[in-house]
């Protein structure tokens, strides 16, 4: 099969990974056409050659329009409405629609439309952080995060029509799930990059959890790697490093508010006073340690394959 002539298709151009997944299309894959949407505005992408980044509405409409005029090789969903901001009732449907009905748009779409690949990336939240968690889960543990926190249900839901999607349609279509550990960096706009790089980050005295990060960079290139090197699967996404909260807090941090988790009923109060914007379900994450199994993603990577390490990434986003 020729490289010549591919197409690719990036849901959620505007965003800083997708941003870095498209520079590395371009510097290994020159030949290959990606087109960028997004419902946000775009930033100016011109200096990425072989791109073209529309802005539109996701409606079903919009999408089978884009479907029939380009008839994509490779499907990169990574659109998520950020958890970090209000978790009004409308907020919530908002996210549904986008990750759920959307994305049973998406993959109707690519089925129909006979898409060779789609990779959607999910997140690791979606296992739950429970104090009981045995250590490095692997894919098939139980998704357990939306039992807690309704501000998860979309992401669960959606990682799970994915999944239903990917044994139902394997035969026709290849499908790659994804689920990271902490992507940071200066160019994603997420919780936890947030919470490390603020002017005031919390640092809790009775808990200490260990997490896994990731870099940008590196979860880019096993985006980008996908495209040839991945079978269909779902894959936990980490390097092997790893590192205490309050360590990680200590590199990446301004400043630090020592706080006892424990008192949970003061909690909202404090993160006012600090003017911390920390999604709900973050708290349990910074209590407790869920750490996940890369065993999967290396058979097809290989041993040594990020760049960073753990304490360099949180040093770069300082």
């Amino acid at each position: 099969m020729t490289n010549k002539n591919k197409k690719i298709l990036i849901i959620g151009i505007a965003g800083g990974l997708a941003k870095i997944l498209t520079k590395l299309i371009w510097q290994n894959f020159p030949e290959y056409e990606v087109i960028g949407i997004d419902s946000r505005k775009i930033p100016k992408l011109d200096h990425i050659q072989n791109l073209q980044a529309i802005r539109m509405k996701y409606k079903r409409g919009n999408f089978e329009n884009l479907f029939r005029e380009h008839k994509f090789d490779y499907v990169f969903h990574l659109a998520r409405i950020s958890h970090s901001k209000s978790n009004k009732s409308n907020d919530l449907a908002k996210r549904l629609e986008l990750s759920v009905m959307g994305t049973n748009r998406i993959l109707d779409l690519c089925l129909k439309f006979n898409v060779n690949k789609v990779i959607i990336l999910s997140t690791y939240h979606v296992y739950g952080a429970l104090y009981d968690n045995s250590i490095f889960l692997k894919e098939d543990a139980p998704l357990k995060a939306s039992m807690k926190y309704s501000q998860l249900r979309d992401v669960v839901e959606m990682d799970q029509i994915c999944e239903g999607f990917m044994w139902k349609n394997k035969e026709k279509i290849e499908t790659i799930l994804l689920r990271p550990c902490n992507i940071i960096g200066n160019q994603v706009n997420n919780s936890m990059t947030k919470f490390l790089t603020g002017n005031l980050s919390l640092k809790p005295i009775d808990y200490n959890p260990i997490f896994q990060f990731i870099h940008e960079y590196d979860m880019a290139k096993v985006l980008m790697r996908t495209i040839n090197d991945v079978p269909t699967g779902i894959y936990n996404v980490t390097p092997d490093d790893f590192i205490s909260l309050n360590d990680a807090v200590d590199i990446s941090s301004k400043s630090s508010l020592p706080f006892m988790m424990s008192a949970a009923g003061i909690l909202n109060k404090v993160l006012k006073i600090a003017n911390l914007n920390v999604p709900e379900y973050l708290i349990d994450y910074l209590k407790f340690s869920c750490l996940i199994d890369n065993s999967e993603i290396k058979k097809h990577l290989g041993e040594n394959f990020y760049r960073f390490k753990v304490e360099e990434s949180l040093k770069l986003i300082t």
